[in-house]
């Protein structure tokens, strides 16, 4: 079977099984010595990150190189360019006015994920079209849905499942970082630039599940169908 196969069998599972929202949205990071996958181009007008991952959802397919981030926040956490000074200091976040101090706002990034090799830019598609592995598949949608991956991804290991976010950096440090460089899902509940610059909903939020999860969750998941998923109350 062919990756792309692969990924269209899971995307379709997650989607119909869990009645998702929206697609899942695949992410590869692709590294200084590989190729772009073929058959994706670079958007018109450049996008952040959480813009092209929230597109992604409703179908868009982006091949990202740096010129093509309008946010160095997000290039700089995936790994296409050194953090820029204003934003290592917390100078940059702190000017938003959610934190009391400067000093905050800077242990804020100083906890932050990031990605821990170099990039040369990202691709962002439904992983019904990816023709790649992802390293890591992100998820949206209303707080029940997003609930049934922290009982996928404990279902053989067990106790208890711990998330880490912050009032910023929602898809690029909690949703992408977090996750590839954990090797564990991470959840974020948004954050102001997501809910400043894409169509994310009241109540939605997101979470970001490392690729390499994504078989045995799918195989964990055609289970629940059967005999976890109906004892559930899902309406709403």
């Amino acid at each position: 079977m062919t990756q792309l196969a692969v990924n269209q069998k899971a995307a379709k599972s997650f989607k119909d099984i869990l009645e998702l929202r929206y697609e899942p949205v695949a992410v590869k990071l692709v590294k200084e010595n590989e190729n772009f996958p073929a058959g994706f181009e670079i958007p018109d007008k450049q996008l952040s990150y959480c813009q092209s991952v929230m597109q992604a959802r409703h179908g868009g397919r982006f091949m990202m190189p740096p010129e093509a981030h309008v946010c160095n926040v997000g290039a700089s956490v995936l790994g296409m360019m050194p953090v820029p000074e204003k934003v290592a200091s917390g100078e940059f976040h702190f000017m938003q006015k959610v934190h009391d101090t400067i000093d905050a706002t800077k242990r804020m990034i100083d906890e932050s994920a990031n990605i821990p090799f170099k990039t040369k830019g990202t691709v962002v598609c439904p992983l019904k079209d990816a023709n790649f592995e992802p390293d890591v598949v992100i998820f949206v949608d209303i707080p029940e849905r997003i609930y049934w991956f922290s009982a996928l991804y404990s279902s053989s290991k067990g106790g208890r499942v711990q998330y880490s976010t912050a009032p910023f950096q929602a898809a690029c440090v909690d949703a992408t970082a977090a996750p590839v460089s954990s090797g564990a899902p991470n959840i974020s509940i948004g954050c102001m630039g997501c809910r400043k610059r894409t169509d994310l909903k009241q109540d939605e939020m997101v979470i970001g599940v490392p690729g390499h999860l994504i078989s045995s969750m799918v195989t964990t998941l055609e289970r629940y169908r059967e005999d976890v998923l109906p004892k559930a109350n899902r309406s709403g």
